[in-house]
């Protein structure tokens, strides 16, 4: 089945055709700076150059007109009818705890998701957009939502309640939800494909590292934590994102910066994390080349980063007594050998001793073992694949309607 995948950020789409039959990609790309003075338009045809422009693009309905024409004009020979596509897959970053599994969209779904705004206000609502928006130029087949949050509906309630009095969580569903799910789902059950256990008897610590970032620890196939918490916001620092914190500084910065809510939001969600404590950039990469250029500030950036990583992964393998494998993933995890080194080091007392070479010499796209030959606990770099676990998903609700890839 032919499914095309949308991704929608608040002033970006990003969308994969893919065919399911054999998980390959006929085309992909993205449409960023929506609503700008000039936007720009990528798409990548498989096994062709891509195409790059620049465009007037107002909102997401015409970024889904622009994708659509890209991929029904003759030059590019990706499909001949809109028809072709017999079913699009929604990311969706909150379910709530409405949604464990994905679902076919309809008013209610709609509705729903929504209702989650405040839960994921940088997620949500453009999610929502690129639903609408999707649903104006392919009416006739079934859009399918696929929520970050649902694998992470394994997590007991002792680690998804928070110590607040209990009816919040009754009344307003305060809780951890964990985020990434599609991604720590695809990269443990890569890693499964390779290792010499039954699933039920394995106990995997996944780094999606990231702008956004999140780490789960997976026992016997299912999460039992996770990072993330109520929302995006909480667990490690990330690019523009505090992490975790002390409840109290809140109040404390709102008293001494006399700022109101909606600007203390937008510091710890747009200011804060790795530009913050750097004052200088939010990508990894920037950051790495400032520190060797004898930045003092953003070192310590990665010095935060790095630590609250080892700091999970070492919580992790105690809560599941032990740790057969730690798999890194993401633009971060898959391609920064520093921080993949930072993060694990000197953790010989539990088994954890990575390999410099290995390290070094990932190669992109491919599955690589970097941990020593005498390491007790495996460290592997897994590129994820979001969009295909969106896509099977996608093709499996709309064939079957009752069918989810959690399981």
């Amino acid at each position: 089945m032919l499914v095309l995948v949308i991704n929608c950020g608040s002033s970006s789409v990003k969308y994969n055709l893919i065919e399911t039959s054999d998980g390959s990609d006929l085309c992909k790309g993205m449409i960023e700076r929506i609503g700008a003075v000039t936007s720009i338009v990528k798409h990548q045809p498989t096994g062709k150059k891509q195409i790059k422009d620049t465009r007037v693009i107002t909102n997401h309905t015409d970024a889904l007109q622009e994708i659509m024409n890209y991929l029904l004009s003759p030059d590019s020979e990706i499909i001949s009818s809109p028809s072709d596509i017999k079913a699009v897959g929604h990311r969706v970053v909150h379910g709530g705890e409405m949604f464990k599994d994905s679902v076919l969209i309809d008013d209610d779904v709609t509705e729903a998701i929504q209702q989650a705004f405040d839960l994921a206000p940088l997620h949500n609502p453009p999610n929502l957009k690129g639903i609408q928006a999707a649903k104006e130029h392919l009416p006739n087949v079934p859009h399918v939502a696929v929520f970050d949050t649902a694998f992470h509906h394994s997590l007991p309630a002792h680690a998804y309640l928070y110590g607040i009095p209990n009816r919040l969580y009754r009344r307003y569903k305060i809780r951890k939800y964990g985020f990434h799910g599609t991604s720590h789902y695809y990269v443990s059950r890569q890693y499964y494909k390779i290792c010499n256990k039954p699933v039920d008897q394995t106990k995997v610590v996944t780094c999606h590292l990231g702008n956004g970032a999140s780490i789960a620890a997976i026992k016997g196939g299912k999460s039992i934590d996770t990072s993330m918490g109520f929302t995006p916001l909480s667990g490690i620092v990330m690019g523009t994102r505090s992490g975790d914190l002390d409840p109290s500084i809140l109040f404390y910065i709102m008293e001494k910066e006399e700022i109101p809510m909606n600007s203390l939001h937008a510091l710890l969600n747009r200011h804060s994390g790795l530009l913050g404590l750097s004052g200088y950039a939010s990508d990894m990469r920037d950051l790495i080349e400032e520190a060797n250029n004898g930045d003092r500030r953003c070192q310590q950036a990665i010095d935060v980063f790095c630590y609250k990583i080892k700091q999970h992964i070492g919580t992790y393998t105690a809560t599941m007594n032990g740790c057969d494998a730690i798999l890194f993933t993401a633009g971060i995890g898959e391609n920064s050998s520093l921080i993949r080194k930072q993060s694990v080091a000197e953790m010989d007392y539990f088994g954890i001793e990575i390999d410099d070479e290995r390290n070094e010499n990932v190669k992109p796209g491919e599955i690589t073992k970097i941990s020593t030959d005498s390491s007790r606990t495996d460290i592997y770099v897994v590129p994820t694949n979001e969009e295909l676990v969106i896509a099977i998903d996608t093709a499996k609700i709309a064939q079957a309607k009752s069918q989810s890839p959690w399981v």
